[in-house]
């Protein structure tokens, strides 16, 4: 048995050594030609998607570390006026979206939630832009989007679709191109109309167009686009600032990013890069234009949806949260053609802050602004909103306050804005006062989100 074994072997001890000698040569080279295959594709393997077009870029599953994060947002808010039937078949449809925390991957997210019927998505691209104000996109960057695995999405009336994550240096405040095209028939668009920042359109497919040029038409809404999120090594959770018009910086300069989240989110960063001991967090925006805490638009489903109907969506719902920071209530004072009820709209703020410590989340509280001179103020409606603010400082509806109030009002006569930080409508802030909303938040009122009590 032994001697059959030997010379089934067929190998003397010297041949042992020549063979392991050579299965480690084996094992050496073909792990140098790895290494170099990795190296040249940056990771990502390369391939054909569903329809069997090519990838132009690495876009595999990221390699990197990081908190996924979000990095832009906004709220979903009707449908387009115009787009009822056609929607905007046969067009490319060029968001321009500014991030606030950069990052190694990104990911988007479509919605068709006032969609009548189903959205067809057949191409859709990222990338960064070239420069300010301008479709162009910086060639390199661009990168072709698939939906589980596939160019092609069918989004449902009412639903929503994540995009696969693409491999993409996203740099903490630069402008991402974010393109859609859709060759059927699909309305109404999904839209967010005081997006405060021009985009782009252009007829035929042009979603990975680089020149810029046949984005010929502008526009200053954001169209199906809700997020972008983005795997981070600057922040490790998500602020969403929840509110109405004053969040939404209907008021603020066109493509300058100066709403008061905006401002907020640049100076979470510095005072991190100051070495001040603070969470690490991005800042989104989830404000909508006209938008009551109480009281929902009209619609089915209902457009500009109430703070307490959205909540869950535009807030909860965002990529790694950690903290909300509501400011709501004032139009639910100014559109109420009766006088509020101060009662109503506290137990609603507290409905929303128990939402948020379901979820383990802090909840950060605004006081109500003054709009005397605004039409429609009066001294019984300036007295619901001393009622309210009265509560939420004594501590009676939110984890912690800022006092927007105190900041922005004239010393001389607190039922006004101050005239500098007033836009000249007597309700909306100017960028002075977008930016003085910012620099009174106290920054360390972030520390201890995510662990609310529950």
């Amino acid at each position: 048995m032994t001697r059959r074994h030997d010379a089934g072997a067929g190998v003397s001890p010297a041949g042992h050594g020549v063979v392991l000698g050579a299965l480690v040569a084996l094992v050496i080279a073909l792990s140098a030609t790895i290494h170099v295959t990795v190296a040249a594709g940056d990771g990502a393997p390369r391939g054909a998607l569903a329809d069997n077009r090519p990838h132009h870029h690495p876009s595999a599953a990221p390699a990197s570390t990081g908190s996924w994060v979000g990095a832009w947002a906004t709220a979903p808010v009707g449908g387009e006026p115009g787009t009822e039937a056609e929607g905007l078949a046969g067009r490319s449809v060029r968001n321009v979206v500014h991030a606030a925390v950069g990052g190694t991957s990104a990911r988007i997210t479509l919605s068709n939630l006032y969609g009548q019927s189903p959205l067809v998505v057949t191409h859709a691209s990222l990338a960064l832009a070239a420069g300010d104000g301008t479709p162009a996109a910086d060639a390199r960057s661009m990168r072709r989007l698939s939906f589980d695995g596939s160019a092609r999405v069918v989004i449902p009336a009412g639903g929503q679709a994540v995009s696969d994550a693409v491999r993409v240096i996203v740099p903490r405040g630069g402008d991402v191109l974010v393109t859609t095209y859709s060759p059927t028939p699909s309305g109404p668009v999904t839209y967010h109309p005081r997006a405060r920042q021009i985009s782009y359109v252009a007829d035929g497919d042009r979603t990975e167009d680089t020149t810029g040029a046949p984005y010929t038409r502008q526009t200053p809404y954001w169209r199906y686009l809700t997020a972008l999120d983005v795997l981070s090594n600057e922040a490790d959770g998500t602020v969403v600032a929840f509110g109405d018009s004053l969040t939404d910086g209907v008021t603020s300069t066109v493509g300058a990013n100066r709403r008061w989240p905006d401002v907020l989110a640049g100076r979470l960063r510095t005072a991190l890069e100051d070495g001040r001991q603070l969470p690490r967090y991005s800042v989104v925006n989830a404000g909508i234009s006209g938008n009551q805490l109480l009281a929902d638009g009209l619609g089915r489903p209902a457009e500009n949806q109430s703070g307490l109907g959205r909540f869950g969506r535009d807030a909860l719902s965002r990529t790694d949260v950690k903290a909300v920071v509501i400011d709501l209530g004032i139009n639910d004072i100014l559109r109420n053609p009766r006088l509020a009820d101060p009662d109503r709209i506290t137990a609603g703020l507290r409905t929303l802050v128990r939402q948020a410590h379901y979820r383990g989340l802090k909840a950060v509280g605004a006081t109500l602004m003054p709009f005397e001179g605004r039409p429609g103020w009066t001294p019984a409606r300036e007295a619901v909103r001393q009622q309210v603010n009265a509560r939420i400082r004594a501590g009676l509806v939110y984890d912690a306050v800022v006092d927007f109030d105190k900041a922005l009002r004239d010393p001389y006569d607190p039922r006004r804005l101050r005239p500098a930080y007033d836009s000249g409508d007597h309700l909306h802030p100017s960028d002075l006062g977008f930016a003085r909303m910012a620099e009174v938040f106290d920054l360390d009122l972030l520390k201890g989100a995510g662990q609310a009590q529950l």
